[in-house]
Formats: structure tokens, C-alpha cells, sequence
């Protein structure tokens, strides 16, 4: 009977025990459908050429690459990741690509947790439709061209752990309601173009572990986020946020606060964040002493304090953290020597190497032991001091010459004295009780340091920061040159390194110690100025960084040594060395022209470069005077705009009675139209590759262009084709460049296109070309014309015979 039983027992537990067991099932055929109808919306990208009706996206392993994969639970997806080549690269959308139809259909994956969507040129704004993901809990849709404000639907993803939108166009202010997504522990939207303030709900987000905001035109105080006692890692830079140092918490490992408008001194709690391993406050107004203890933090492993105004006596028997791997404390007002321990020779152990130290444009010793690269003589560093306002402690008397007075100031002496001695009195009692209240607290914080922090916490610390890391321009850092490293890249400015000369100075080439070419741009200053003054223009001038255009590596100040004033600024620039876009277009020898994808990608290089100019920087940089022979081409053909309406020089050709512009550059009234129109000029000569050196051939050529797109004959278009590409390139990639630069030409400014709606027209032109180009290789077997049947105009007696 107890057997029966038992065997009765088994029998109803077996089916749920089965039950717990997940099966490896088809996935839900309604999903299949939505995933191939993201395919579909996405263009068929070659990302997911894998993907087809019969694909088992669950758990058949032949579809997946690290580029495209599903993971699954049951019959479910559960994540889904799509990671496109981004940039360029990423082939453009079709016109009729709906960001709303797309989340849509993303919406019919009900247990999706984890989604990436990244460089695949996805645009529009984010729907707040998103909110229908109910069950997500990491999302990264970064490298994409997503634009308007953060949806309030985000706020209602209660699950969400990590959202990470680098690198798209979003804008307007950070939403408060950030402070009710009660999990998220990773927030990242670096490189987009936010403004205005941080909400104060910022403070509210108790789970926040990584919070990245880097170059975005964020404004005003930073909230205290000292209650955020699980931050770890906080990246704010390139914005104009301060005054003040923000308030954080003690499990901060990474600190980078650098390109901002913070000013007065650091915190003197800075010194017992025992486990900061990163921090770099580089490029601010910080004044006032540098805390020497922060060399001698257990954890740290970087150190910026470039470019401030720090104060202070170093020594060489001050101590560092066994960690250190990095300082960098150039162009401050620091003297004395630099620590034994930053200048030590490397040892002889293998696992402890040498401090990598940069020192420069200070008032610091010579040592021994360590070069400190040029300095200013101490009595720069005493004057510069004194001129922001950091005066050193003086105890000075001055002599009577009465009698009469002496008296009465001993008189007055004792009676303050008197008054004084009360004071002190009552001073010293709270002071040490003070001290009594605060001796336990500091040993209590050293003791949980050591304790409840393992080394399992810097590892995840170091995870955080690399995954949230901005990927490297390619090109030196920005920093502060001297006036002997410049006079040694040109042979102390000789006549042969003259590039030329206009009414704001000369450029020179020069070849730095390491073996950079570099442009000179030298800038005459008559106005008796201190250095100070330029900070705000350098400042921008700093974050002129970008792969188009030919980036700001340094700047460099020649004082008089009387007053410590300016006599003459220096502009370092990256050297392109490979001629303009003309020479490559209308004025290239037989061989060296540019093929038709190749000027497109340039055409799309530009627009990036004028997009950054736009809206990467703030203020932004507009009316910007584009012209082809402007535009340089590096040794990959990469585009770079070479001339940009920087302020500075606006500024210094009134001083000099040049009368300048008549508006600041964010101010010049349609002053982003001007630009659009411009690079409809240089876009009209990379098409027909013919000069354009007039107003009036604009004209003549904006008509015959109107003309061309009115007729349905591909042969008329073609004829306004550089000849050399004409028969290389398809007819819808010819008209769609065609159609934009019409747009870009147009009379009135408020008819011309956006430089985002230019981006768009410009890769949907190469990727019809792409599409065109390996149609017509697979459906000919010899390559005796690059066109495809349908074509070939009826009227192709009329094209050049010579056409190549």
C-alpha cells in the first residue's frame, strides 16, 4: 500500500517537476515576426544578413555573431543585441524609417530585460513608448542620431538598472523625474547636447553607481550628491558646471570633473577619500592651495590638476601612494621642488614602475632627479597669485614718526590685546572640543575603509569607468606649451616655416620634440593683459576637438617680464599635410581626383565637422566662413575643416582697429544658415568639379542644378556630373546629393535644411550607392560600363566621349 502510495506521489509531482525544467522551445512565432520585422525597419543591415524565416533565434547557435544576438528564456526573448559599425559606416536608414513604428514592434517582446542598439543610425526622438518595456533593466542605444528630450515613459521603467545614450543629439534639460527610477545604477549620456542644471532629484538616485555626463552644455552648481553612498564613479566633464566642488560621497574610486567653470579651492575632505583612484580637475578656475595629501591617498592612480591657478610649496620629502601612476600638475602657480617620490628612476622590481609626471609652466626647482620642463621665474607665480586674488600671509608694521602716535597705538594695542585675549580664550575651549568630537570619526572611516571595501570593489570600480570610457580622437592631448618648445619646433620661428600671414598674425609648421607636425598660429595682443583675461577663450578654444576638424592641441603665453602681462598668445594646431578638397576635386591632376563615394564621404566628414561646431560646443561656433580650400584632407583622405569662426580673433582685430564682426559668433544672426549655405557651395563643386570663385557662378549653376532636377531624364543630370565620375556613380545617389545641395542654396535661410537633415540626405546617398555598386557587380560578369542597364540614358550620344 506505502509503494502504491509512493508511486502515486511520483506521478503527480513528475509534470511539475517537468514544469521546472526549462525546455528548449521554439521561440513564440509572434516574436519571430518582430524580430525580422526590426530587419526589415533597420534596412536589412549586414549585421543581421544572418537572420531569415527559418532561423531558430533561441538556441540555433549558427545565426549569432558578436555583432547580432538573441538570448532567450523558454519561448521568449529576453535580450537583444544589434551593435552596427557606427559613424560612417553605418549605412543610413530609408527615408520612410519611423522611430515610433520601430519601438512599436519592439514593444511585441514583452520580456525583454536587455537591449543594445548602437551605431546603427537610428534617429528621431525617443518615444515615450518605451515605457511598454516594462521588464527592461539595461539599455545602451549610444552612436545614433536620437535627438529631442528624455520621454517621461522612461520613469515608468521601474526595473531599469542601466541606460547608457552616448554619443547621440539629444537636448534640453535633464528631466526630474530621474529620481524615480528607483534601481538605476549606470546613467551615461556623454556627448550629446543637454543644458542647463542638474535636477536636485540627481540627489534622490540611492542606487546610482556610475554617472557620466561628459560634454554636453550643462550649466550652473552640481547638487550634493553626498548621499549617493553607492557613486562610484562621476565624470562631469567638458560642460560648464560649478562654482563650487560638488559634495559626493566616500566610495567615490573615480573623480573627473575637468573643462568645467569650478573655482575657489578643493574640499579638504578630498584628503580622506581613501579609496579615489582617479581624479582629474584639470582646465578649471581652481585657486588657492594644492593639498599635497592627495598624492599620498592609498588607492590613487591619476592626478590632474592642469591648468588652474594652484598655490603652494612643494617638497621634495612629501610622500605618494604606492599606486601612483600618473600626475600631471602643469601650468599652475606651484613652487619649490617636485617629490623624491615622483621623480624616482624606475626600480628593479618588476611590478613597480615609474611615475608618469608632468610638471610644465609652474615656478618649481630643478632637481636631480627629475626634469620639470620649462618654468616661469618665482616672482610670475607671487604676481599671478596676487592677481586672483590669493595673498600670501603678511604680519608688516609700519613706523610712526610721533611720538604721539606710538603712544596711542600702544594704547590701543593693549586694550585690543585685552579684547583679543578674550576671544582666543573662548576660541581655544571650542576648539578643542571640537577636535574631541571629531577624533573618533576620522579612525572609525579609516577602519570601514580597510574592512568593508575588498578589493572585489576596486575591480568592479575599474569596470564601471572602462565601460563608460570616451573612445580616443587619435590626436595629443590639450595642454600648455612653452615658449622654448614652440621656438625649438621652428627653429626659433624662422622664415622657412612660415605657412603666412594675415591681419590676427603669423602661422608658422613646426615639428614638436616628439616628432608632431604642428601649425602655429601666432596672435598679437596690444592691450596690456594678464592671462586671466584670455581664460574664457581659451577655454574654447580647448574643446575644439574633433575628428573633423583640425583640432587645438595647445596654447602658449609670452609675457612681459616687467608686469606679467601678455605680450603674444600662440595657437597650437594639429598639421594636415595632404592638400585642400580642391586640389583633390576641381584642380586635381588625372589619378589624384576623388572617386564619387570617396567625395561623399568627405561631403559627410564636413557636415560632421559643422554639426560639431554647431552644437558640440557651447556657445556654439556659426558663421564660419566654409570654403573648399579650407577644408583639409589628412593621409586617409579623412576631412577636416581648417578655418572656424573662433572668438578670439574676432576680439583681437577690433583691438587693433580691424573693426571685426559686428555680432559675437553664437550670436550672428542665421549665423548656422550661413554656414549650410557655404557647404552648399563646397557640395556643388565636389559634384560638378568644376571652380566656383563667384557669387554670380553660383547663381548661374543653382539654376542648371533646379533645372536637371525637374527633368526626368537621368542623361540631363548627368551632365552637371564631374565627368571623371559621371559613369561611376548611380543616378539616385547623384540626385539625392543634388536635391540636398539645391536645399542648401537656397535664398531665404529659413527654406535651408538642418545640418542634421544634411547628415541624413548625404548617407542615404552612399549607402544607394553601395547598394548600386554590388547590384551591378553581381549582374554583370565583366565590368565594361558601371551602369546598370536601367541606367544607361537613351541620350548617352550627348555624354563626353572621354568620360573615364
Amino acid at each position: 500500500m506505502a509503494r502504491r502510495s509512493c508511486r502515486h506521489s511520483l506521478l503527480i509531482l513528475l509534470p511539475l517537476l517537468l514544469a521546472m525544467v526549462p525546455e528548449s522551445t521554439q521561440l513564440q512565432s509572434s516574436q519571430t515576426w518582430s524580430l525580422l520585422k526590426i530587419q526589415q525597419l533597420l534596412n536589412y543591415p549586414p549585421v543581421l544578413s544572418t537572420w531569415a524565416n527559418h532561423t531558430d533565434f533561441c538556441y540555433g547557435g549558427d545565426y549569432k555573431t558578436a555583432s547580432a544576438f538573441v538570448e532567450c528564456y523558454g519561448d521568449s526573448v529576453t535580450q537583444l543585441h544589434i551593435i552596427g559599425p557606427g559613424g560612417a559606416g553605418a549605412p543610413p536608414l530609408p527615408k520612410t524609417f519611423s522611430i515610433d513604428a520601430f519601438f512599436t514592434t519592439l514593444s511585441r517582446l514583452p520580456d525583454l530585460r536587455v537591449l543594445t542598439l548602437t551605431g546603427l543610425g537610428l534617429w528621431g526622438p525617443l518615444p515615450g513608448k518605451v515605457s511598454r518595456l516594462a521588464s527592461l533593466e539595461i539599455v545602451n542605444i549610444s552612436g545614433n542620431y536620437l535627438y529631442g528630450q528624455l520621454p517621461e515613459g522612461l520613469s515608468r521603467l521601474g526595473n531599469l538598472q542601466t541606460f547608457i545614450a552616448d554619443d547621440n543629439m539629444l537636448s534640453g534639460e535633464l528631466p526630474g523625474w530621474l529620481g524615480k527610477l528607483p534601481s538605476l545604477a549606470v546613467l551615461s549620456l556623454r556627448n550629446n547636447s543637454l543644458q542647463g542644471p542638474l535636477p536636485e532629484s540627481v540627489s534622490d538616485m540611492g542606487s546610482l553607481r556610475s554617472l557620466t555626463l561628459a560634454s554636453n552644455n550643462l550649466s550652473g552648481a552640481v547638487p550634493d550628491l553626498s548621499a549617493l553612498k553607492n557613486l562610484q564613479v562621476i565624470d562631469l566633464a567638458n560642460n560648464s558646471l560649478g562654482p563650487a566642488f560638488p559634495r559626493l560621497g566616500r566610495k567615490v574610486a573615480s573623480v573627473v570633473l575637468s573643462g568645467n567653470r569650478f573655482s575657489d579651492g578643493l574640499p579638504g575632505e578630498l584628503s580622506s577619500f581613501y579609496l579615489l583612484e582617479h581624479l582629474d580637475v584639470s582646465r578649471n578656475r581652481f585657486v588657492g592651495p594644492f593639498p599635497p595629501t592627495l598624492l599620498a591617498l592609498p588607492s590613487i592612480e591619476y592626478l590632474s590638476i592642469a591648468g588652474n591657478h594652484f598655490t603652494g610649496l612643494l617638497a621634495a620629502n612629501m610622500s605618494c601612494g604606492e599606486n601612483l601612476r600618473f600626475v600631471d600638475v602643469s601650468s599652475n602657480l606651484l613652487t619649490g621642488s617636485l617629490p623624491s617620490c615622483l621623480t624616482r628612476a624606475p626600480s628593479s622590481k618588476p611590478d613597480e614602475s615609474k611615475v608618469t609626471l608632468v610638471a610644465a609652466s609652474n615656478c618649481l626647482s630643478a632637481t636631480a632627479s627629475g626634469d620639470v620642463g620649462w618654468q616661469h621665474p618665482s616672482l610670475f607665480c607671487q604676481n599671478q597669485a596676487l592677481a586672483v586674488g590669493i595673498v600670501p600671509d603678511q604680519a608688516h608694521s609700519k613706523k610712526s614718526g610721533a611720538k604721539a602716535g606710538l603712544v596711542a597705538g600702544i594704547v590701543a594695542g593693549a586694550l585690543a590685546g585685552a579684547v583679543l585675549v578674550g576671544v582666543a580664550v573662548f576660541l581655544a575651549v571650542r576648539k578643542v572640543t571640537m577636535r574631541r568630537a571629531k577624533a573618533r570619526p576620522p579612525r572609525r572611516l579609516v577602519e570601514h575603509a580597510s574592512s568593508a571595501y575588498p578589493s572585489q570593489f576596486f575591480a568592479d570600480a575599474r569596470y564601471i569607468s572602462q565601460t563608460v570610457k570616451l573612445g580616443a580622437l587619435g590626436i595629443p592631448a590639450y595642454r600648455s606649451f612653452s615658449l622654448v618648445e614652440l621656438e625649438a619646433a621652428t627653429n626659433n620661428f624662422e622664415v622657412s616655416c612660415l605657412l603666412g600671414q594675415d591681419a590676427h598674425g603669423q602661422m608658422y609648421r613646426g615639428t614638436l620634440s616628439n616628432g608632431t607636425p604642428v601649425t602655429i598660429r601666432t596672435l598679437r595682443v596690444k592691450r596690456s593683459q594678464t592671462s586671466q583675461s584670455f581664460n574664457r577663450h581659451i577655454e574654447m578654444i580647448s574643446k575644439l576637438r574633433h575628428r573633423h576638424l583640425v583640432s587645438a592641441l595647445g596654447h602658449c603665453f609670452e609675457y612681459n617680464l616687467d608686469d606679467s602681462t601678455v605680450t603674444q598668445l600662440y595657437l597650437v594646431f594639429e598639421y594636415v599635410q595632404n592638400g585642400n578638397l580642391r586640389s583633390r576635386i576641381s584642380q586635381g591632376t588625372e589619378g589624384r581626383r576623388l572617386p564619387w563615394v570617396q567625395r561623399i564621404s568627405t561631403a559627410i566628414g564636413v557636415a560632421k565637422g559643422i554639426q560639431f561646431l554647431h552644437g558640440g560646443i557651447m556657445p556654439g561656433l556659426f558663421a564660419n566662413n566654409l570654403k573648399i580650400t579650407n577644408i583639409l584632407l589628412d593621409q586617409n583622405l579623412v576631412a577636416k575643416i581648417g578655418s572656424y569662426n573662433i572668438p578670439i580673433l574676432a576680439e583681437t582685430a577690433k583691438s587693433e582697429g580691424g573693426g571685426g564682426s559686428k555680432y559675437p559668433s553664437d550670436r550672428v544672426p542665421n549665423g548656422d544658415k550661413m554656414d549650410i549655405y557655404d557647404f552648399g557651395v563646397i557640395l556643388l563643386e565636389v559634384v560638378t568639379g568644376r571652380p566656383i570663385t563667384s557669387i554670380h557662378e553660383v547663381e548661374i549653376m543653382r539654376e542648371q542644378l533646379q533645372s536637371a532636377l525637374t527633368s526626368e531624364s537621368p542623361a540631363r543630370r548627368r551632365l552637371l556630373v564631374d565627368p571623371s565620375v559621371g559613369r561611376a556613380c548611380s543616378d539616385e545617389s547623384a540626385r539625392t546629393v543634388m536635391e540636398i545641395c539645391l536645399r542648401c542654396l537656397a535664398k531665404e535661410a529659413a527654406q535651408r535644411p538642418s545640418v542634421e537633415d544634411v547628415l541624413w540626405n548625404l548617407q542615404f546617398a552612399a549607402q544607394v550607392q553601395d547598394d548600386w555598386r554590388a547590384g551591378d557587380s553581381r549582374s554583370q560578369s565583366s565590368e565594361e560600363s558601371p551602369l546598370s542597364p536601367s541606367q544607361i540614358p537613351r541620350a548617352s550620344n550627348t555624354a563626353p566621349a572621354d568620360a573615364a
